[in-house]
């Protein structure tokens, strides 16, 4: 399975949550609310989830094995750290131009 696209959107506010992310798989699925999250000692992502009738949260969708999960987060959070001060950014903003 490889990664087609990856879409961030900053968050303003100044808290730990520092942007909502939109990763496509295989030009053909798509997980919206991956959250780029500040952390005591380094950022991390956070997978979406909802919360439960007694207050926990449950991811909603997630990787199984720990090898797709360290890809998945480098991905994520190098395209984040090239975001500089925009507010938005994608795979296609990234790609070279034809004819470049």
């Amino acid at each position: 399975m490889e990664v087609t696209d990856i879409r961030i959107k900053r968050v303003e506010g100044g808290g730990k949550l520092k942007a909502y992310v939109t990763v496509t798989f295989d030009d053909c699925f798509v997980v919206h609310n991956i959250k780029v999250i500040e952390g005591r000692t380094a950022t991390f992502i956070a997978m979406p989830s909802r919360r439960t009738r007694n207050g926990e949260y449950k991811d909603v969708a997630h990787p199984i094995k720990a090898d797709f999960r360290e890809k998945l987060q480098a991905d994520i959070l190098s395209m984040y750290e090239r975001m500089g001060e925009r507010e938005e950014i994608s795979m296609a903003d990234e790609a070279p131009q034809a004819g470049v």
